[in-house]
């Protein structure tokens, strides 16, 4: 069974966010199953349909949650030190083709969000930063060519 890493902000957000599946939305179209079972022939009941597709969405996402709950693998990069760039690391590069400094923290797959400097474990990037050192140069092969980086400062929040 494969360990799914992530923060401890990465862990409850997915507890939060399967507690209110369980607790608000399952209940909710459960009731919405039965007020569109009450209206008659099922066959044509357009309310019916879409409330039995959201309660399979509903239960997909919730077992979706659950495993990866159970296969958590919770780092806390307070807790991560050192000069080279793990999970957790804030990674300040530079594009060597653009200039451009770009600032990262590698996170877990569900905690990635690109617009927040939140760098997926598993994208490109982070996986060509991961084991390299400040002063360091990286190669990144995008759809557009290869993309090199320089490494500016690694730090551990």
């Amino acid at each position: 069974m494969e360990k799914v890493p992530m923060t401890p902000g990465g862990l409850t957000r997915l507890q939060e966010e399967l507690r209110r599946l369980k607790s608000e939305e399952r209940p909710a179209v459960i009731r919405a199953i039965a007020e569109a079972r009450a209206h008659g022939d099922l066959s044509e009941n357009a309310e019916y349909h879409a409330a039995k597709e959201r309660q399979a969405f509903i239960e997909g996402r919730v077992a979706e949650l659950e495993d990866k709950i159970s296969r958590a693998e919770v780092i806390d990069p307070a807790t991560v030190s050192g000069d080279t760039v793990k999970f957790g690391a804030t990674v300040k590069v530079v594009d060597e083709e653009t200039d451009n400094t770009l600032t990262y923290t590698i996170v877990g797959t569900d905690e990635a969000d690109i617009s927040k400097g939140l760098l997926s474990v598993t994208s490109p990037l982070a996986r060509a930063l991961i084991g390299k050192e400040k002063g360091e140069q990286v190669e990144v092969n995008a759809p557009s060519g290869p993309r090199y980086y320089e490494i500016l400062s690694v730090e551990y929040d």
